[in-house]
Formats: C-alpha cells, sequence, structure tokens
C-alpha cells in the first residue's frame, strides 16, 4: 500500500444515496481472480446512462468520488473498494458510510471521509468546476474558494494511511520482535 498524505484534483460529483456495492461493482464482476480490471466494471448501471459523471472528460483521473449517505451498505464485498482502486480513487467523501464498506476501503488504501451533508452538499457543487484538496495528516478537505471542513478519522487508520501500511507491512514491521521470539521458541522448544 502507498502512503497517503495529500490527494489534490478533480472529484467524481455523485452524491448518490445509498448506493450499495452491487451499484459499486455488480455481481457478474465477481468471477475474476485478480483485483485487475474491475475498474471498468464499476458503477456500470450509472454508466450506461447517457451524460454520466463517471464518463464526463472533466472527470477523467479523478482520485475523489463524492458520494450521498450511507456509501457502500450492501454486501461486504472486497471487490467494491478493489474496483475503486483500479479505477483510480484514492478517497471518498460522503455524509456516511457502511462500516463494512469503510473497513474495506481502509485495508486497500482508500480514504473515507465523512462530513456533514451540508459539507457534502457545497463540495458536489464546487466538484462541478474546481478541484478539491484532502489533507489527511490535518484532516482536512478544502476548496480553491477557501472552504475548509475538518473530518474526524481514526488514529490508528490515519497512522496506517499515512505510513502506508496494510496488514502484511503492519507484520513485516515487526520482523525483528517475531525473529527473537522464533528463535528463542526454537531453542526452548525444540521439538514444536
Amino acid at each position: 500500500m502507498n502512503p497517503i498524505n495529500e490527494i489534490d484534483g478533480r472529484a467524481i460529483p455523485l452524491g448518490l444515496k445509498n448506493c450499495d456495492t452491487d451499484v459499486i461493482i455488480p455481481a457478474h464482476f465477481l468471477k475474476v481472480i485478480t483485483r485487475k480490471g474491475l475498474g471498468k466494471g464499476a458503477f456500470e448501471s450509472i454508466r450506461a446512462l447517457p451524460g454520466n459523471v463517471f464518463d464526463a472528460p472533466e472527470n477523467a483521473g479523478a482520485k475523489i468520488l463524492i458520494a450521498g449517505d450511507n456509501f457502500g451498505c450492501g454486501s461486504s464485498r472486497e471487490h467494491a473498494a478493489w474496483a475503486l482502486n483500479d479505477m483510480g480513487i484514492e478517497a471518498v467523501i460522503a455524509p456516511s458510510f457502511s462500516d463494512i464498506f469503510a473497513g474495506n476501503a481502509f485495508k486497500n488504501g482508500i480514504v473515507t471521509v465523512a462530513l456533514p451533508q451540508e459539507a457534502v452538499d457545497r463540495l458536489l457543487e464546487v466538484a462541478k468546476t474546481q478541484p478539491i484538496s484532502i489533507d489527511l495528516e490535518h484532516q482536512t478537505v478544502t476548496t480553491t474558494f477557501q472552504d475548509r471542513f475538518e473530518f474526524e478519522i481514526d488514529p490508528f487508520r490515519k497512522h496506517c494511511l499515512l505510513n502506508g501500511l496494510d496488514e502484511v507491512g503492519m507484520t513485516l514491521a515487526r520482523d525483528a520482535a517475531i525473529t527473537t521470539f522464533e528463535t528463542k521458541m526454537t531453542a526452548e522448544r525444540p521439538w514444536l
């Protein structure tokens, strides 16, 4: 996982409430054995509509998605986070998130920013024409119009995202302690 400190640029102004994981990545895309390529199937039903926000030229390469309340509800499929990653999404801003989705997003290096509905409404408007900046270290979202919104994040999740630590990375960071323990256990209990 790559460290994340600041995410700047265009944001996709989706705003859809109760966007479930089947909308994020439909079930018929779950037959793959790799995470690569899932972005092509992400938001398939929305992308089928003419003039959708995902295929708008001005949103090409956007790293931020602005969604509505209860984003990521529905099933616990981690594929939703994988699909967002494959699309290049590094952060999702919404009033609230499904707990399972928020956990899957975190484990896959996606920052979930929960802001009040009024702040999300403002960002949806700004995102139509201007970039948005997320500063994870200072826990703020800002715009070129001097808007500044502070957000809360679990300190452990913040530490992991800032340092690019996933579960494997956290384990590898303890390599010396693990090696010391294993060496001691081999000497004390060679039958194991």
